[in-house]
């Protein structure tokens, strides 16, 4: 599974430093290529010797030489996986405000790739609030953190924050690597953002929808080898690179977009918060402001969900989402029912946190056996990695 991956390590100033020899050596055996970048601190716990005569590649620990430069921006697009291990306090606090005073940092703000980190530091430090805020940030960026061991610390003392194992984060590399692939040669669409609905040439009909999931979703898909499609209202974030998209304004565009992708897909994730209803009769100028009321006659919009139901294959998956205030579950099952879906994700806007607009979000899927699957507040990233594994599980199944 590590044979010819290339994986880069990152070692900070901390005595697990030690056990990276160890790792090396163990990815080196199961053919990975190793490149090894260390704080300046860390050369004191382990020499650059010792891990280049090891990996059989150059030890990096410095921006630049009195005869060249290392070049932090290729490091960070060579690697298929940066692991940090150990990762110390320090480089933690750097890492979650976007600090950059040494060439581990900078390679890992210029990093591509996946970032595991694997913390290393004693108890006290592993618990304070500011860590645990460090870690949650690091997290909510996307990268993993691998769990740290109760056992006996540098200082003297038993307790939380020793390193995983050379031997634990080598099945994590391996499993991460085997879930790379998990949607190989698969064809997603995804829809995501809102749809506004016109009323003039000024207004519109629109919903708070940032488009934040369906582009998590989208860059989750991508990462694991699928080819996406991304469908997306009006956003107003960076879309994701490496994928082809569609940009559409009203629902009904978004229904023609989705019907024309839907034949050649095998994975469809309605993301998209779709108005209901659009205006019946579209004023050509701007209307004016009026002393007694204005009055709007709605038409329904199609529902794009119900159609891709109807027409959908054996081999096809189809997600939807289910946005909810009320009588959650029941909307969700039902929902779930009337569309012919595989899958319903619920949101609900009762929980903190959750819905339009938040870089996290509160979820629960149900499939079409009523199983339910209930997840805690989440980074979006590590939402849209929940529903991609939920998917998987049925596509390896």
């Amino acid at each position: 599974m590590l044979r010819n991956k290339k994986i880069l390590i990152g070692v900070c100033g901390s005595i697990a430093a030690y056990k990276i020899a160890v790792l090396v050596r163990l990815l080196v055996k199961e053919g990975a290529t190793v490149k090894i970048i260390m704080t300046p601190a860390a050369t004191a716990f382990v020499t650059p010797l010792t891990l280049s005569t090891l990996s059989k590649n150059e030890v990096l620990y410095s921006l630049a030489t009195d005869s060249s430069w290392a070049n932090h921006v290729l490091l960070g697009r060579w690697a298929d996986v940066m692991l940090i291990a150990p990762l110390s306090c320090n480089t933690l606090a750097k890492m979650a405000h976007g600090l950059c005073d040494n060439l581990l940092t900078a390679v890992y703000l210029s990093a591509t790739c996946k970032v595991m980190l694997a913390p290393a530091m004693d108890e006290d430090m592993w618990h304070h609030a500011t860590t645990k805020d460090n870690i949650e940030k690091v997290k909510s960026f996307g990268n993993l953190v691998l769990p740290v061991h109760h056992g006996e610390l540098a200082s003297g003392l038993t307790g939380e924050g020793r390193m995983a194992e050379p031997e634990e984060m080598i099945t994590y590399l391996q499993q991460y690597f085997q879930q790379n692939n998990s949607l190989a040669g698969k064809k997603v669409v995804i829809t995501a953002g809102p749809t506004y609905e016109p009323i003039d040439p000024v207004r519109f009909i629109g919903n708070h929808s940032s488009g934040k999931m369906g582009m998590a979703l989208a860059e989750e898909c991508r990462n694991r080898g699928a080819t996406v499609l991304l469908i997306h209202g009006p956003v107003q974030q960076a879309l994701p690179p490496h994928m082809k998209t569609i940009s559409v304004q009203t629902a009904q565009q978004m229904y023609d977009a989705c019907m024309q992708a839907f034949d050649h897909t095998d994975i469809f994730i309605m993301a998209a918060a779709v108005a209901d209803y659009a205006i019946a009769e579209i004023s050509g100028t701007k209307i004016k402001k009026q002393e007694n009321e204005l009055s709007l006659t709605l038409h329904k919009t199609p529902d794009i969900l119900k159609q891709l139901g109807a027409l959908k294959k054996n081999h096809q998956i189809l997600v939807g989402f289910a946005l909810e205030t009320d009588h959650e579950k029941e909307n969700a099952i039902k929902k779930l029912k009337l569309k012919n879906a595989d899958y319903i994700i619920l949101n609900s806007l009762q929980d903190k946190g959750a819905g339009f607009g938040h870089d996290s979000n509160k979820i629960t899927i149900f499939d079409k056996a009523e199983n339910c699957f209930e997840f805690d507040l989440k980074s979006k990233k590590e939402v849209a990695a929940d529903i991609i594994n939920t998917i998987s599980k049925k596509i390896h199944a």
